[in-house]
């Protein structure tokens, strides 16, 4: 029956979702009369309208009724003019059955919609209409929380406005961690673009407590009414990779039981699945069985995870499973990671996980050597996993597995990520197989295996042997040195090496010991050996190696033997690309211990007490700009030499270099050899480059270089020193050290006509650089 015409009017939808056998079916009487006859659960009336502005009295009675005498339920509302309402009836009419039994009601929303406010979107109302279902959260896989703590029976604060796409929803408890039930939420499929929705959280979580009622569900309302639409139940799944890395041989090939029933068949160690889909939300009984078992009852292993809708997981079989014949005997188990990953997370980089699955490798650490990265993975035992992906440029690396000290390597791979084409992808890496086979009934060995995403048998990362970067320098200045071949390990590596150049930075065999020999350029042989070396190059270690000293038995004075001077902290580049880092090498034999002072900033003593054949103890890290360097005796005082170092104009910026003192200070006490300078060598090799000869600077020169006269003095005295200068700053004092007199001046003339009859004592800055002499004054 039609409502009245009424001057005033309101919008109202009616939806019926009291889940109570005995509302099956019900009669709505307005105002006394008939309204919806036979009004079905799960059905919903169009908007239609209703008077508004003045009282109604709404009853709800059992279907077939005959009067409004047979009310089970009324509401006298007041609608008010032009707005739009929504009235849904939930709860329980019965008296008994239905646990809990919220009693029979009409939930009124007062701001309904009948399209969406904005043509392209899907804007949605949501409705807790579940008498037994706790308070909730809906969360959407994506967007997160899209309705927070919604109880029995109200309704969302208001409509959520999205894109009409498809969706999946969980229900999940308030804290937003069980979840419900999962949801399809097909918005474009079903073409909903504009439309205006009511979302009804209807039925029994538990039907078996509500007199076997209707199952929950999520049923959605349509403005024009008419039947409920339920959403499709989607099964809540994680995302799941299992790898075999159980080197026991009683484990070659095993069966994975899910929930009892076969999952893999005969998964042979080093292979791994692709990700599969598996159940989320509810306990899972995952049991290990040997290959070709026959049912689950011949278990070996069983875990019992309760998986995480939406989550991704790694899961990696490892460790012994026999009671005899390996040592250790680490029990197996299935080490999980959760938080895996199908593809890295930017496409133009890979991702890597690692996990310790080798039961008889110490705690590890994982070092980069190629770059050189360093340290990437630190102190990592069996059976974890590293606790996040490593997200890596996908290049070439060489990677050092040591001790956890990180001292004794372990052994060293090559990982080829751009060779492989592994961009954009993401893996995990198991350290797998025995390093003592052994003591472990001669099984696999120990290596590093990745597993891809896509599954499948692993793949080996290829064996590398340790490496050290290292440089050669030839700063023997002996004559008969002027060439020399070196060998290594019995072989030759350079021919005809000679004075002043240098190689490289070059690959050499590190971790186990190595026989450099140095002889005269075009031997014929490493038996025509002068001098031999054998190092231990530590792995992934860079080094500097100067050849100093004179090989001559006479003809050199002093004659210090000749040798290879190691600096084991080399560097191929600046650590800052704005900076040009330094270091510095005394190889002149006949040159005393020296200082180095820079002059022109002036940055004073930048190496303080070098002695041949000596290193700096680390590289100066220098501002790429012009320098002038005094080379001083040990004292500061007794200037040797001085050079310009041009780094801004050689444009030396963001390398690093080996400055070598080279030569002989008085070459007629050597054999007539090169003479004395600063000769650099750069990281690519090649000739030394001599550094400029400077005028030496003030600051090499020695008090007595300042002469005043005459002394004693009467009305003036004059300063004389053999450089030139503009001006120069002077104070006087008295030998109690009182302050006289203070000037600055331009003359070397001194008026001290003012001085009474004594002994003084001047001090003279010029460029920065103190000198002090006494003078008298006479009577």
């Amino acid at each position: 029956m039609p409502f009245m015409t009424c001057a005033q009017t309101a919008r109202v939808q009616v939806i019926h979702n009291c889940a109570d056998a005995a509302a099956s079916t019900v009669d709505v009487y307005l105002n006394g009369s008939l309204l919806l006859d036979n009004f079905a659960f799960r059905t919903a009336t169009p908007f239609i309208d209703a008077p508004a502005g003045v009282p109604l009295s709404i009853d709800v009675a059992p279907g077939n009724s005959t009067s409004v005498a047979q009310s089970l339920y009324n509401l006298t509302p007041t609608l008010a003019d032009g707005q739009t309402y929504i009235l849904v009836a939930n709860g329980v009419v019965s008296s008994t059955g239905y646990n809990p039994e919220p009693a029979f009601e009409l939930s009124v929303f007062a701001q309904g919609r009948e399209t969406a406010t904005d043509p392209s979107l899907t804007d949605i109302l949501v409705v807790h209409g579940s008498t037994d279902a706790p308070t909730v959260d809906i969360i959407e896989a994506n967007a997160g929380t899209i309705v927070n703590d919604i109880s029995y029976p109200s309704f969302s604060p208001g409509y959520l406005e999205v894109i009409p796409e498809d969706y999946i929803i969980d229900v999940r408890d308030a804290s937003g961690t069980v979840t419900v039930a999962s949801y399809s939420a097909p918005l474009q499929t079903l073409g909903l673009t504009g439309t205006a929705l009511t979302v009804v959280a209807s039925g029994f979580l538990d039907p078996a407590q509500n007199s076997g009622g209707a199952s929950f569900g999520l049923w959605v309302v349509l403005p024009t009414g008419g039947d409920m639409i339920p959403l499709p139940a989607v099964t809540p799944t994680a995302r799941v990779q299992v790898i075999h890395n159980c080197a026991d041989a009683a484990a070659a090939t095993v069966d994975v039981y899910l929930n009892g029933a076969l999952l893999i068949d005969n998964f042979a160690f080093r292979t791994a699945t692709p990700y599969i889909d598996a159940p989320a939300g509810v306990p899972l009984s995952i049991d290990i069985a040997p290959g070709n078992s026959t049912s689950v009852a011949e278990s070996i292993y069983n875990i019992s995870p309760t998986l995480s809708a939406g989550e991704t997981y790694v899961l990696v079989a490892n460790g012994i499973v026999s009671a005899s014949g390996y040592n250790p005997a680490q029990p197996f188990g299935l080490s999980v990671f959760q938080g895996g990953r199908e593809i890295a997370t930017d496409p133009m980089q890979t991702d890597v996980l690692i996990n310790h699955g080798s039961s008889d490798a110490p705690t590890v650490d994982v070092v980069e050597i190629g770059i050189p990265a360093g340290t990437i993975v630190d102190d990592l035992s069996f059976p974890s996993f590293t606790s996040a992906y490593l997200e890596l440029p996908t290049a070439d690396y060489v990677l050092n597995v040591t001790d956890a000290a990180g001292t004794t390597v372990v052994a060293t791979y090559s990982a080829p990520l751009a060779a492989l084409s592994l961009q954009g992808q993401a893996l995990t890496v198991l350290a797998s197989g025995f390093l003592d086979p052994s003591q472990n009934s001669n099984g696999p060995e120990f290596g590093l295996w990745v597993a891809l995403a896509s599954g499948g048998n692993l793949i080996p990362l290829p064996t590398a042997s340790p490496t050290a970067r290292v440089q050669v320098i030839h700063n023997c200045a002996d004559a008969a040195a002027a060439t020399v071949d070196v060998y290594l390990n019995g072989t030759l590596l350079l021919d005809d090496f000679a004075f002043r150049t240098a190689t490289p930075f070059v690959d050499a065999p590190a971790g186990v010991p190595v026989s450099i020999d140095v002889a005269p350029g075009n031997s014929t042989s490493v038996s025509q050996s002068i001098n031999n070396f054998t190092p231990t190059l530590g792995a992934g270690q860079t080094y500097i190696l100067v050849a100093n000293g004179i090989v001559s038995a006479s003809g050199y004075n002093p004659a210090p033997p000749f040798g290879l001077s190691v600096f084991a902290g080399g560097r191929e580049i600046a650590t800052n690309p704005a900076q040009t880092d330094i270091l510095v090498n005394h190889g002149s034999t006949d040159a005393p211990t020296v200082d180095v002072v820079e002059t022109s900033v002036p940055a004073g003593t930048i190496v303080d007490d070098l002695s041949f054949p000596s290193f700096t103890n680390s590289y100066l890290e220098l501002p790429t700009a012009d320098y002038t360097l005094n080379i001083n005796d040990a004292t500061g005082t007794v200037g040797v030499a001085a050079y310009s170092a041009p780094l801004a104009a050689l444009s030396l910026q963001g390398q690093a270099l080996t400055v070598l003192a080279s030569g002989f200070l008085d070459p007629s006490q050597n054999s007539n050899g090169p003479e004395f300078g600063l000769w650099v060598a750069l990281a690519s090799g090649g000739n030394l480059i001599p550094l400029p000869s400077a005028p030496l600077a003030v600051q090499s020169f020695t008090a007595s270089s300042m002469v005043l006269y005459p002394n004693p003095a009467a009305d003036y005295i004059n300063l004389d020193i053999p450089f030139s200068f503009e001006r120069f700053q002077a104070t006087i004092f008295d030998l109690s050290g009182r302050t006289i007199s203070q000037f600055d001046s331009y003359s070397p003339t001194i008026d001290v006509s003012s001085l009474s009859a004594g002994v003084y004592l001047m001090n003279v800055n010029l460029d920065g650089t103190a000198y002090s002499q006494r003078f008298v004054i006479g009577n």
